[in-house]
């Protein structure tokens, strides 16, 4: 009886995390790759998906400050923690009997030893203080060659055997465009480019056909309209911030091919944290001009 309980209690849980699976929201197209693909972008180094905004770091201290050094102990602990061991000590031998002359000797023999101790300790603050002070090391010891005076005259300090520089960073490359001819307006073009992008969304969360159809081509439009029928529940895909580059153009006897890389952040429900978003849209155009970009395809990075 009970293990049918809990093979019914399985089947439940299974078909509920099913369910639950479908009802997550997807954008425009599924996360898929479908229709026109461009191997330029297949030919691009792998690069990694953006993540969310780091916490921020504690701030560094200001160059020129030094650090703050842990206090010293203090000896005194130690020497009257010892007196304290040696009155312990002295009243353990008498609590087991060892007491008269053994007991007296030896804790006569611990306060000896913690007054030579004392005398030792009070001998070498003396004299320490009669010394004079070392000047303290620049930064953990390694002196700082650039801030320092130069030595007899012309002499120049060697600064390769006595500071190794830091290593530089290494420059972001930016990404090599493809095919993009020198008069094309690229701010103009990103910009439709991604006040369409929020307007498709928003026609594939409303399952608008009619609206998709306007900006794709017939395979993506068939594709999207197929993938919306079989959805179960409506999709939510609320964009919360988006970024638009043009990686390159292609040019054939018959159109234009444009990659345009989209990233940002999107919440995939209303009461959801926004998550990273980024694939590539391949918008096409006849070099007849007979009509404008329409999204060709759906290229997701690897």
């Amino acid at each position: 009886m009970n293990l049918k309980k809990i093979l019914i209690g399985a089947v439940i849980a299974v078909s509920a995390m099913s369910m639950l699976s479908e009802a997550i929201a997807r954008p425009a197209g599924g996360g898929r790759s479908f229709g026109r693909q461009s191997q330029n972008v297949n030919r691009m180094p792998a690069q990694p998906a953006p993540q969310q905004a780091p916490r921020q770091a504690q701030p560094a201290p200001a160059p020129g400050t030094p650090p703050v050094a842990a206090p010293k102990p203090s000896p005194w602990k130690g020497i009257l923690g010892g007196a304290l061991l040696g009155l312990g000590l002295g009243a353990l031998f008498s609590h087991f009997g060892l007491g008269g002359a053994l007991g007296g000797a030896i804790g006569s023999i611990i306060m000896l030893a913690l007054l030579a101790g004392v005398v030792f300790f009070i001998f070498r603050l003396i004299r320490g203080k009669s010394q004079p002070a070392a000047a303290p090391a620049a930064f953990g010891g390694n002196q700082n060659v650039y801030s320092m005076p130069p030595q007899g005259g012309s002499a120049t300090p060697d600064i390769g055997s006595r500071l190794q520089p830091a290593a530089a960073p290494v420059p972001v490359q930016p990404h090599q465009q493809w095919g993009v001819p020198g008069d094309f307006d690229q701010a103009t073009f990103l910009r439709v480019a991604k006040s369409n992008f929020i307007r498709l969304q928003a026609a594939w969360d409303k399952g608008d056909v009619a609206d998709i159809r306007e900006f794709t081509t017939p395979e993506v439009f068939a594709e999207m309209k197929m993938q919306i029928s079989e959805r179960t529940v409506a999709d939510y895909t609320d964009v919360v911030s988006i970024d638009a580059e043009l990686l390159g153009i292609e040019t054939t006897d018959t159109e234009y091919l444009a990659s345009v890389k989209f990233t940002g952040m999107i919440k995939p429900a209303p009461d959801a944290l926004a998550e990273p978003y980024h694939e590539v849209w391949n918008l096409a155009k006849p070099i007849n001009g007979s009509s404008g970009w329409l999204l060709a395809g759906i290229q997701q990075l690897a």
